[in-house]
């Protein structure tokens, strides 16, 4: 078994009068799986009948929202640990200390041991494209096969070029701007003068090719971050 990445020859710059050539990496993604397709896949290799599976799958899912709000970090069997949380702006002054200060909530899974190590052991394939959809090159990986840990980053504070400052308060980190050099969850898009990308790519339909930007995984620059 091994992950499918292209990397696709793209135009990075952000001035609309030049052009900047990257090579951009984005995970090959097949398709989706269903839900149907997931329990009769459980149901086959456990098997235990899919309404069962069904049912169980149901009332863990209802057994984490309900928990999960209350402030909980919650296992999800065989996978690790999902909670909620939220990233927001800090403020020196208590009376200005609002919900307007939250900028984003959001959902933070955290996949177990056994999960990070299997990603460890899989070995990537990289196929080149160039500009014109070409394959120039295809690549093995021969990286240390590091994972990204959410909870290495605790409370951690992003500057964002004009003073304000932003806090993922439940335990992640979501990147940040200090002194002019950008940094982005995940490593996407251009980072200090570097291009990189988030291998986990939510847009795998993205055909190889074309000029438009840099679709593969989302850039910042200049204070502007996305998690």
């Amino acid at each position: 078994m091994a992950i499918k990445v292209k990397a696709v020859e793209r135009n990075v710059s952000f001035d609309k009068n030049s052009e900047k050539w990257a090579y951009v990496l984005q995970a090959d993604l097949y398709n989706k799986l269903s839900d149907a397709k997931v329990i009769s896949e459980a149901a086959l290799r456990s098997g235990i009948p899919k309404g069962a599976i069904n049912a169980a799958w149901d009332a863990i899912g209802e057994v984490i929202k309900a928990w999960a709000t209350e402030g909980h970090s919650v296992a999800v069997p065989g996978l690790g640990t999902m909670r909620f949380g939220l990233r927001s702006k800090s403020i020196a002054d208590v009376n200005k200390v609002g919900s307007d200060l939250i900028t984003v909530r959001r959902v933070i899974f955290t996949p177990n041991v056994e999960i990070k190590d299997e990603l460890k052991r899989t070995s990537i394939n990289i196929t080149c494209y160039d500009r014109n959809g070409e394959v120039v090159k295809r690549v093995t990986s021969s990286d240390d096969g590091t994972v990204e840990d959410p909870d290495a980053n605790v409370n951690e504070n992003e500057n964002g070029g004009g003073g304000s400052n932003t806090n993922d308060t439940n335990g992640t980190n979501g990147g940040g701007t200090t002194g002019g050099g950008s940094n982005t969850n995940d490593t996407n898009g251009t980072n200090g003068g570097g291009t990189s990308s988030n291998t986990d790519n939510t847009n795998p339909t993205d055909e190889p090719g074309g000029s438009g930007g840099n679709t593969g995984g989302g850039t910042t620059g200049g204070g502007v971050e996305e998690g």
